[in-house]
């Protein structure tokens, strides 16, 4: 495969799915087409999504090795139900979901989601709203410091926030790796840390960007209010919030929510369970994956089936 980017988990992710000729699936990830490549190969239709502008010669590639099975449309998560629904198609069998920013992002220093490589500091997926500069250099304290914590789970979002309040009095920040230095300047260097000291914040401000978490969380509900009774739902993730998202969703479709004390009342919720679980818990890649791609050491794939009972937004 020619693409820049490798699917990861990409063998797991197709036995979930279980594509088979005639079955339509949505790649709720286009990016360089990887798994949307491999469910076509099965004689599947695929629906793509994706609101990266960058990724249409990889759309039209696909487009001319498998006519008339394929189609992308340019959305985010949060429009799958509607972008499915255009289609025409009178049944979907499946969707798979690859969450966070590719190799080939990070790749284009021009994109600005490195703090490798120098570029604009802007981080979005695609050209809408608010850029990384806008936000380093608009947001006050509380807010920065906020999302640092939250989205980075950086222990020392506070001290990076003043830092960078200081720094931008003097001059804005227009560009990756002058945030990237003010940064480690701000932690006091590496010190032979196994990260680089900006990830955890480079991090935090591309979800912030471009909403990530709260797109998964609107794509797994319009993937729940959209497969059909047998769909089967494939997640990939690669850090522990959004796992964290996909886990609780699983957790509470599939009513295996924990309870509460035996000696305290508990709700009970008559909602039947939308879920049902392919396997408990979370596949990791194996050791000759991870060796190949670094991506796939912190990835996990969970995966469940679409019952026939009513989507939880729904009425029952």
């Amino acid at each position: 495969m020619s693409a820049p980017h490798a699917p990861v988990l990409l063998a797991e992710v197709i036995q979930a799915l279980n594509p088979a000729p005639g079955d339509v699936m949505i790649d709720a990830t286009f990016g360089a087409g990887g798994y949307t490549r491999a469910i076509l190969a099965t004689g599947a239709k695929v629906v793509a999504l994706d609101r990266d502008p960058s990724v249409q010669p990889h759309a039209e590639a696909v487009a001319a090795d498998f006519p008339g099975r394929f189609q992308l449309v340019r959305t985010p998560f949060s429009g799958l139900s509607a972008a499915f629904a255009g289609t025409g198609e009178a049944k979907l069998d499946g969707a798979v979901f690859d969450i966070g920013v590719s190799s080939m992002q990070l790749d284009q220093a021009e994109r600005g989601f490195s703090f490798l490589r120098d570029g604009p500091l802007d981080m979005r997926m695609s050209s809408d709203g608010e850029s990384a500069a806008d936000i380093v250099n608009g947001w006050d304290h509380g807010p920065l410091a906020h999302i640092f914590k939250l989205y980075g789970e950086e222990r020392q979002s506070g001290r990076i926030a003043s830092v960078i309040l200081r720094r931008r009095a003097e001059a804005p920040f227009t560009r990756t790796l002058d945030l990237a230095e003010t940064i480690e300047k701000a932690v006091g260097g590496r010190r032979g840390a196994p990260i680089h000291p900006a990830t955890r914040v480079f991090q935090a401000l591309r979800i912030a960007v471009n909403d990530e978490l709260g797109e998964l969380t609107a794509g797994l509900a319009a993937a729940e209010a959209t497969l059909a009774p047998g769909g089967r739902l494939a997640v990939v993730t690669f850090h522990s919030l959004e796992d964290r998202i996909v886990k609780q969703f699983l957790t509470e479709r599939t009513g295996n929510t924990p309870g509460g004390s035996r000696h305290a009342p508990v709700a009970i919720d008559s909602r039947k369970p939308s879920f049902t679980l392919q396997f408990k818990g979370a596949r990791e890649a194996g050791e000759i994956e991870r060796a190949a791609n670094p991506r796939a050491r912190s990835a996990r794939l969970r995966a469940a089936v679409r019952t026939d009972a009513p989507a939880w937004g729904m009425a029952a």
